[in-house]
């Protein structure tokens, strides 16, 4: 049965240092939630907290709102994969992941057959023999996954279990990690530097920053309604255009918009202005001029230089983007979506 996970006002703090500074997160039976940031955010400090492999200085940790803040890490009932697959190479893959299960004392045939179980969950069921060297580092860590979930752990715990792959083999794990958490129902902490991973399997991301949660949200409402500065510059690439913002209402390169919560009140700013609101047209009359044009498979980013020196990137079908070069001039516009604008540096 699926869990609540909560952290409660969790600090965490080496010497003046403060990895967490008041931590509060509930995560929902069954939900997935991904905890992103920059090096040194507190995010894995949170996780190895909720393992119970560090302590906090102060607050509480709750699974299914019973406190297990001073319960040993071995009674917590948490599955763990790693960034290194830590499998045991002495052993076969059928006896890896039936590991945990064999130290809860489970008879052979148990052990086995839930481990044939969850091989066949990851597809995985023809390597059962095989020994970890004989394995792809996608492989190494499809059998981690196995291994965490025979337990039927309580909450599972993933941290930055895709950064030794190659780009390739990480987008088809964390698909096969998410399709295997929808169906196992566990409760999820996943945590990322990577934003793509993060808004791509997650039910709701949060940002954090200087051990702080900066905001939590879904996937796209965290990309399209960033609360904070810090939030709409680390998830997705923005352009930093002149506003001005007068009652709620901003104006970018001659259009009307709203102004998202967290804005300036009012006066010249700075618009964070995401490349696939930016509109770019054939203008012999326009007053930008195309800096460069990036192909990206079917997108691509075409570069324009604003009459004021400024530059901007636009994100465009490559077809249409074929139509510039650089050189061209162009007239530059914004779809009027809501943005995000701060005081000018």
């Amino acid at each position: 049965m699926s869990v609540t996970v909560d952290f409660n006002d969790l600090t965490r703090a080496y010497g003046p240092v403060k990895a967490l500074d008041g931590l509060n997160l509930h995560l929902q039976p069954g939900e997935m939630v991904a905890l992103l940031g920059p090096s040194g955010c507190g995010k894995t400090t949170a996780l190895r907290i909720l393992a119970g492999l560090d302590e906090p200085t102060s607050g509480t940790v709750a699974v299914d709102g019973r406190d297990i803040t001073g319960v040993p890490a071995n009674k917590r009932d948490m599955g763990m994969v790693f960034q290194a697959y830590s499998l045991f190479p002495h052993l076969t893959v059928v006896d890896n992941i039936a590991f945990g299960l064999k130290l809860r004392r489970k008879g052979k045939q148990d052990r086995v057959s839930r481990a044939q179980e969850m091989l066949e969950l990851v597809g995985l069921s023809e390597h059962a023999d095989k020994f970890a060297n004989q394995l792809s580092g996608g492989q190494q860590q499809r059998v981690a996954l196995a291994r965490a979930l025979a337990i039927e752990p309580r909450v599972l715990l993933l941290d930055e279990p895709l950064s030794a792959l190659d780009a390739k083999v990480r987008v088809q794990l964390r698909d096969e990690i998410r399709r295997v958490q929808l169906e196992v129902g566990t409760t999820t902490l996943f945590v990322t530097h990577d934003q793509e991973e993060a808004l791509a399997v997650a039910d709701r991301v949060g940002v954090m920053s200087r051990g702080k949660l900066e905001q939590i949200a879904t996937p796209a409402q965290l990309y399209t309604n960033p609360s904070t500065p810090f939030v709409a510059e680390f998830v997705g690439l923005n352009n930093k255009v002149a506003a001005q913002v007068n009652r709620g209402t901003v104006t970018v390169l001659g259009t009307d918009m709203p102004a998202l919560s967290g804005s300036i009140d009012s006066g010249s700013g700075v618009a964070l202005v995401r490349p696939e609101s930016v509109t770019v047209q054939p203008d012999t009359d326009g007053t930008a001029v195309v800096a460069s044009v990036a192909f990206l498979g079917p997108m691509s980013r075409v570069s324009a230089t604003l009459a004021d020196g400024a530059l901007v990137v636009a994100q465009m079908a490559s077809a249409q983007a074929q139509q510039f070069t650089v050189g061209d001039r162009v007239a530059v516009g914004v779809a009027a979506a809501p943005v995000l604008v701060v005081a000018a540096a």
